[in-house]
């Protein structure tokens, strides 16, 4: 039966925000801190969980054997047509289920900006380490679970301390949020509840928000220990009247959680 995902509508949209090398932070924060914390070198066999429109897999070094999969079959496709190095593999997967994969097993995995929007992480998490060697690595990235909460977290200005500061409304509390891929006027499509349409053609994709503890719990229960956690702040510059309290916030207010872990023998 094929997967549904609120991803494949939005694929072409997606492919144009990303372009070939990524937006800004893929280029400038996330891809080098992933490839950091992953330590590939020719011996390594790395599966990229969520690929998108493989990002990672244009990015490693040389020589490594690499397979990307994801539920959306047009943002595979993408990734077929900008990567043609020969040990590369592309295949239409869903995160949660078994992968047409056979007996092949991988020293390293990597999930950069998907686990957020997937419901079921305990279900990612215990299908990867089905195909991570014991002590295999596996590097998680997301948008920050304690700063940037869609729809309940926010800038503000104390104008008396001229500061930026960071509002945050709900943490602890699992949430299924709606996030407008296009700003506009939505309809909801009775064929697709869980996807709700705009009437200019647009979709509404879904972010899971969970707190740092269950990202722990959830790697711990499935045999995993973790051994690195680090917070990426952004690296761009304001210039004007405000950009000494906009840079220090940037400083203080971290966009990216990453999260080492290593799969511990049986």
């Amino acid at each position: 039966m094929k997967s549904r995902t609120s991803w494949q509508p939005v694929a072409k949209w997606y492919n144009k925000l990303v372009s070939d090398k990524g937006h800004y932070y893929h280029q400038h924060v996330v891809i080098p801190g992933v490839l950091r914390l992953l330590s590939l070198d020719k011996s390594s066999r790395l599966l990229d969980v969520a690929c998108g429109q493989g990002i990672l897999g244009r990015s490693v070094p040389k020589g490594v054997s690499y397979t990307g999969f994801d539920i959306a079959g047009s943002l595979i496709a993408e990734a077929k047509r900008l990567d043609h190095d020969p040990n590369h593999t592309y295949i239409v997967g869903d995160a949660t289920q078994a992968l047409p994969l056979g007996d092949v097993k991988f020293t390293h995995a990597a999930m950069i900006l998907a686990l957020q929007n997937i419901e079921d992480g305990d279900a990612v998490i215990t299908n990867i380490s089905k195909y991570l060697l014991p002590s295999g690595k596996f590097v998680i990235v997301l948008n920050h679970p304690a700063f940037r909460i869609p729809r309940q977290s926010s800038w503000g200005i104390d104008e008396g301390n001229k500061l930026q500061y960071r509002r945050v409304n709900i943490y602890m509390s699992p949430l299924k949020i709606p996030i407008d891929m296009h700003p506009g006027k939505r309809r909801w499509s009775p064929a697709r509840p869980q996807t709700p349409e705009r009437s200019d053609g647009g979709r509404v994709t879904w972010s899971f928000h969970q707190p740092i503890s269950y990202y722990a719990g959830i790697l711990a229960k499935y045999g995993f220990v973790i051994d690195a956690m680090e917070e990426w702040t952004s690296d761009k510059e304001s210039e004007g009247k405000a950009s000494k309290m906009e840079n220090r916030s940037r400083s203080e207010f971290p966009l990216f959680l990453a999260i080492g872990a290593i799969k511990l023998p049986v």
